[in-house]
């Protein structure tokens, strides 16, 4: 038998078709199997936050440990920040969800370096 962890890269095509709610599940039961999921479109914030909140709700003293995530930050969340007072209150509000989100087990995967643009990380099998 083959021993490794899985990893399921998935589409930005895939989760424009689900709701929040949804890509939280899919993407919690596969983390609790163990996979390490890389989301070619990042969560917005709120559904980061909801993730969050889901976890915390999901975790077991001897079983399931939490998840670890990284994401880059979107180019134009970047560029938004220097619009001033005015520009934040009045503009136009673009989508603020990440480049790519990788989410794994906490007890499997830890970061070992992000910046703008990389993400490293060490994963282990269980």
């Amino acid at each position: 038998m083959i021993q490794g962890v899985q990893i399921d890269l998935i589409s930005s095509e895939r989760l424009e078709n689900l709701t929040s709610l949804e890509k939280i599940r899919m993407i919690l039961e596969k983390v609790i199997d163990g996979n390490v999921v890389v989301l070619e479109k990042g969560l917005t914030p709120d559904e980061q936050s909801l993730l969050i909140e889901t976890t915390m709700r999901e975790i077991k003293p001897d079983g399931f440990a939490g998840i670890e995530m990284e994401t880059y930050s979107s180019e134009s969340a970047t560029h938004q920040k220097s619009g001033g007072l005015f520009s934040g209150l009045f503009g136009k509000k673009e989508n603020t969800s990440g480049r790519m989100t990788v989410i794994g087990p906490a007890n499997q995967m830890k970061t070992l370096k992000k910046d703008k643009n990389l993400i490293s990380a060490w994963v282990s099998s269980r």
